[in-house]
C-alpha cells in the first residue's frame, strides 16, 4: 500500500436518515479507533500460570472524532440538531484504499473555539452505538 493523503479520511453523516450520506464541512483531521474489552478466564489450571483470554467474548467499541473551522454548512447543522436531539444515525468513515466503516455513532461532545485574530473552529467526538459493518474497497 503507497502512503494516503490524510484529507481522504473522511468522517460522513447520514442527513436524512435515509442513506444520503454528506461529509462534515470544514474537517481538517479526522480519527477513527477500535477498541476491545478482553474476558480473563485464567484459573489455577492454566499453563504455567500465563493468562487467557475469552475469545469472541466482551465489549467491542469505536471512537470518532475530527477538528476543523467551522462553516455553519448544513452538515454542521445536521450534527448540532443530533447531539441535541440524542439521536444515533449512521455514520460512514471513508478509510482511502481500505475500506467503509458504517454504523450508528452518537455524538459526545462538541465544541466551538475561536480567537480574535483567527477562524471559528469545531471538535466533535462521538461512540459508536450498535454494530458496524466494514466494507472493504
Amino acid at each position: 500500500m503507497v502512503a494516503q493523503s490524510g484529507k481522504d479520511l473522511l468522517i460522513k453523516v447520514d442527513m436524512t436518515g435515509a442513506g444520503a450520506f454528506q461529509t462534515l464541512a470544514g474537517l481538517r483531521a479526522s480519527r477513527l479507533s477500535f477498541n476491545a474489552e478482553s474476558v480473563d478466564v485464567t484459573s489455577l489450571d492454566s499453563t504455567g500460570g500465563w493468562r487467557e483470554l475469552l475469545a469472541g467474548a466482551g465489549v467491542r467499541s469505536a471512537g470518532l472524532s475530527g477538528s476543523g473551522v467551522f462553516r455553519d454548512d448544513a452538515s454542521d447543522e445536521r450534527a448540532r440538531q443530533i447531539f441535541f436531539d440524542g439521536e444515533t444515525p449512521a455514520f460512514q468513515v471513508i478509510i482511502p484504499d481500505f475500506g467503509i466503516v458504517e454504523g450508528p455513532f452518537l455524538i459526545t461532545s462538541i465544541e466551538y473555539a475561536g480567537a480574535h485574530d483567527g477562524e471559528a473552529t469545531y471538535e466533535l467526538a462521538m461512540a459508536s452505538a450498535g454494530a458496524l459493518a466494514f466494507t472493504a474497497l
